[in-house]
């Protein structure tokens, strides 16, 4: 099975750190009610020099780097992202001339919110086997900041900032994806930087059931499509969008919670960036290691849903 192995990552936060007291003297909030509801102590929002191409380069720059890899050995350039800072040229076209990536390979963007960086993977897999090529980048990057309503306490304590990138490798490994998608306002935003676009809304009780139903059934589906079990994994790597949703799907499942990697608190609902920002943050704590079995699962706007099952194989093994 010609599958996808995890070997290297990248990761950039912007340079501003806006923590839930600051957000109180916005808007009329506390840290303890931002903390019971969402586990969300900090996020990161960009400053006027930063945007999320700067950010996906900058992760980019950093998961070439750690693969070993030279820009030509790159078969394709997938970016998941809702909030690029312009309709065109994409972020995947700016991150591949500052990476000097070959002319003669795809770039593009991917728009499935908070499951974008599991499409963006399948995405990218797919040219892999249609294209040729081993090696592909896929990043993940946010600016969500220039998208809220800062007088919104629903919406602006939740989202923040930043990017994680991931060279994946073409090989005959245990590899499964499931994608879906059903079309909800549940959550709604206009377009960023455009005159008269929506801030981003949000219906928090119909976001939450509908994720606490989509989380345990695409970590389902990849586990039948593999024949694997929950034991099997090594790590669960979900959309970071709140505590209380993990800690629902955990007791569903009857799974051992130290399998659930978490990092929300640090950086809230980064939406695309969510997943490889985790994943760079295990990377470079040490928590993954070569041969672990991951699933990531990705839920949010559109409404979507993603799930993968991949190994994490690391550079030069």
């Amino acid at each position: 099975m010609e599958g996808l192995q995890l070997i290297a990552t990248g990761g950039a936060q912007p340079s501003r750190v806006v923590t839930n007291d600051d957000l109180s003297r916005i808007v009329d909030t506390s840290d303890e009610w931002i903390v019971t509801r969402t586990g969300i102590r900090q996020r990161y929002f960009c400053s006027d020099e930063e945007n999320a191409a700067t950010l996906a380069i900058a992760a980019a720059r950093q998961a070439l780097e750690r693969s070993g890899l030279s820009p030509e050995q790159i078969g394709c350039c997938v970016c998941a992202t809702l909030s690029g800072p312009n309709a065109t040229p994409s972020v995947a076209c700016q991150v591949q001339r500052a990476l000097g990536l070959p002319e003669n390979r795809p770039a593009l963007d991917v728009n499935a919110a908070c499951s974008g960086f599991v499409y963006a993977t399948a995405v990218a897999r797919g040219l892999l086997l249609t294209l040729g090529g081993k090696y592909a980048l896929v990043v993940g990057c946010e600016a969500l900041s220039r998208l809220m309503d800062m007088t919104d306490r629903s919406t602006c304590v939740l989202f923040g900032d930043g990017a994680g990138a991931a060279i994946f490798r073409l090989a005959d490994t245990p590899f499964a994806a499931t994608l879906g998608a059903r079309g909800s306002d549940a959550i709604l935003t206009g377009g960023p930087n455009r005159a008269g676009s929506a801030p981003i809304q949000m219906d928090g009780r119909a976001v939450f059931r509908f994720a606490v139903e989509a989380l345990p059934r695409c970590l389902h589906e990849v586990l039948d499509q593999t024949g694997k079990t929950l034991e099997d994994l090594d790590w669960v790597v979900c959309h970071q969008a709140n505590g209380r949703i993990l800690d629902h799907c955990i007791k569903h499942l009857n799974a051992d919670p130290a399998k659930f990697y978490r990092n929300m608190d640090r950086h809230g609902n980064t939406s695309a960036a969510s997943i490889p920002v985790a994943l760079n943050e295990m990377a470079e704590n040490g928590q993954l290691v070569p041969g672990q079995y991951l699933a990531c699962i990705g839920f949010g706007g559109g409404l979507t849903w993603a799930g993968m099952l991949l190994q994490y194989k690391g550079a030069n093994q």
